[in-house]
């Protein structure tokens, strides 16, 4: 895990990057924004009233901020006609809005939130204002699973319900930019209960289809589907259920064919398996942002910040 983290300090040192910590008024969040401070390799801007917090950090406050006429402005015109000004200032006033506008407007590069809000108060701005990129219809939830010298990337464990053929696909390759992000070779795995036509059902077929979609997308891929887990990460079965397959026991990116699937699939892997659950990080928007645990510590603020920094450099 240290040579994860030494290995993302080493590329983002030197690039200036800066990420939006909202909840200023945690302790969590100011310990972890010291830690970034003091270490100078990323620069963490803190949103509080600034009277609880320390000196050493750079803080903003919605209510005095000097530049929120042009946040306003902005915000105005990205949500066309859905806020006047008035209901934009107002709006602005919440610490994840006013946060993920500072990104918008290019004032920072990431965000990071969610010790002390929801999910949903935390990447509903996001998907308002900053959006996904072109040709990504859905933002989705990946975890970066680390164990010694071992990473894999396992999505969507944390936003889409019951993804279609259509949405899978789109995890997939964005799930490979994520894992290349991280200095992962990515090789996909569409994983379901079946490997290579040995069931046929609704779901399986779902997962066939996502394949094709996803290899017609991003034909440089190696992408694979529909393979059962263990034909994804054991060779020698691999070459019995799926011989001649692109991913044969070597997968690094394993898309999960629905959030329950996914979701049980990573606290397996990490409570099980040994394995850290980084994340989850959000894939597909226009800019980084993440979402923390409400059950976090600051050592989680701390490394999601550097992953939300990595992120921002692609």
């Amino acid at each position: 895990m240290a040579d994860l983290f030494e290995e993302i300090k080493d590329r983002l040192r030197g690039k200036n990057i800066s990420i939006i910590l909202p909840e200023g008024n945690d302790e969590r969040i100011i310990e972890a924004a010291l830690k970034l401070q003091k270490e100078g390799v990323i620069h963490p801007i803190v949103i509080g009233s600034g009277a609880e917090i320390t000196p050493e950090l750079e803080v903003l406050n919605p209510k005095t901020y000097e530049y929120m006429d042009e946040l306003v402005n902005a915000f105005v015109e990205r949500r066309k006609g859905k806020a006047t000004p008035e209901q934009a200032q107002e709006i602005l006033m919440d610490v994840n809005y006013f946060g993920t506008m500072l990104v918008y407007t290019k004032k920072a590069h990431g965000l990071v939130s969610g010790a002390a809000h929801t999910t949903a108060e935390t990447v509903r701005p996001a998907l308002q204002i900053i959006k996904t990129k072109p040709g990504v219809s859905k933002t989705s939830g990946a975890f970066l699973m680390v164990k010694n010298d071992t990473r894999y990337i396992f999505a969507d464990c944390a936003i889409t319900i019951a993804p279609t053929s259509e949405d899978l696909a789109e995890i997939a390759i964005e799930g490979a930019k994520t894992a290349a992000a991280f200095g992962i070779k990515p090789k996909v795995a569409m994983l379901s209960f079946s490997t290579k036509g040995s069931a046929k059902s609704e779901e399986t077929e779902k997962v066939v289809q996502a394949t094709i979609l996803a290899k017609e997308r991003a034909p440089h891929l190696s992408i694979e589907g529909e393979l059962q887990f263990d034909a994804s990460v054991v060779p020698s079965i691999a070459d019995k259920k799926a011989p001649g397959a692109e991913v044969r026991g070597d997968a690094s990116v394993f898309v999960f064919p629905s959030l329950e699937a996914g979701n049980i699939g990573y606290k397996i892997a990490e409570r099980l398996g040994e394995f850290e659950a980084i994340g989850p990080i959000l894939q597909g928007l226009n800019a980084p942002v993440n979402d923390l645990s409400r059950g976090c510590n600051a050592e989680d603020v701390y490394k999601l910040a550097y992953i939300t920094a990595a992120q921002a450099l692609d």
